[in-house]
């Protein structure tokens, strides 16, 4: 069961192609900082902007760079059930140790076809798998009861919670308890959601900040909720600041101020504003990670 503070890796890119020098550094940071696992090649990736060349060059980079110090579960969704399953495919050659899958967007599938877009994807490749909740982005709600027609395919292991409250991770844990590992979507939710027995995060803030936050979970798993409380609050404003503009932007400007790689996004998104750079620094050097 993955648990523990994960990355959903940002993609680097110089020159608008990926860096893979900066890649193998990030990496290599992550490990270093304690994080339980990466994510490459999720929404804060970039991942519908990355052709299948790419994908399949971005995984191999993280997956030999982690040498299996860490778990790397790859981003495989996609709109299209078709594709998912393609780049799941990628992912099992690759080598990853399993597969998040993103609830599909746009179209905003019934239930009935979310389970079956779900369940063609792990009969396809039966990887152990991570759903990812998020109707904010994906304009349709993966539903407690279809979840619960999901419990029974075995590769189906946990699920990122992004809708944005506590309750619905409350309900899953109260109703499946250890069938699935719940995980966060939403640094500022960690805790919270670690409260009413989630297993923890798959964080944006720790490409930035992987000791910090991987410290925040691990005080709390350890027992030591006061700890974990006060990491949190120290860390607000960055999980704050983080998301000031839309997901990756303000994270890759952190990380072009932190010297880790070219702040460099693909079109549709764009470079923060001044007066969000100006904030995101500010918070950077108040958490001391600048």
């Amino acid at each position: 069961m993955f648990s523990g503070a994960l990355t959903a890796l940002v993609t680097p890119f110089r020159d608008d192609r990926l860096d893979e020098k900066a890649l193998r550094a990030i990496v290599a940071e992550q490990i270093e900082g304690g994080i339980a696992g990466l994510v490459p090649a999720g929404t804060t990736g970039e991942c519908a902007s990355l052709s299948h060349e790419e994908y399949t060059r971005l995984l191999a980079v993280v997956i030999d760079e982690a040498r299996g110090r860490v778990p790397v579960i790859a981003g495989a969704g996609s709109a299209s059930t078709a594709h998912s399953i393609e780049l799941a495919k990628i992912a099992q050659r690759q080598g990853a140790n399993g597969l998040l899958v993103v609830v599909p967007y746009y179209y905003k599938p019934s239930q009935e076809g979310l389970y079956a877009h779900f369940a063609a994807v792990a009969k396809a490749v039966p990887l152990p798998m991570v759903l990812y909740n998020i109707p904010g982005r994906c304009g349709v709600d993966l539903a407690v009861t279809t979840l619960e027609r999901l419990a029974a395919v075995p590769s189906i292991v946990g699920i990122k919670e992004s809708t944005g409250t506590v309750q619905r991770s409350s309900e899953i844990v109260q109703r499946f308890g250890d069938r699935f590992s719940v995980l966060s979507g939403d640094d500022a939710l960690t805790l919270p959601i670690m409260a009413v027995g989630g297993n923890g995060v798959i964080s944006v803030a720790s490409n930035v900040a992987p000791r910090e936050v991987s410290r925040q979970v691990e005080l709390f798993r350890s027992g030591d909720v006061t700890g974990s409380r006060k990491q949190h609050q120290r860390l607000s404003p960055l999980y704050e600041a983080l998301f000031i503009e839309s997901n990756p932007g303000p994270v890759k400007c952190a990380m072009g101020m932190r010297g880790l790689m070219s702040p460099e996004l693909r079109l549709p998104f764009v470079q923060p504003t001044e007066a969000s750079a100006q904030r995101i620094r500010k918070v950077l050097g108040e958490v001391g990670v600048l």
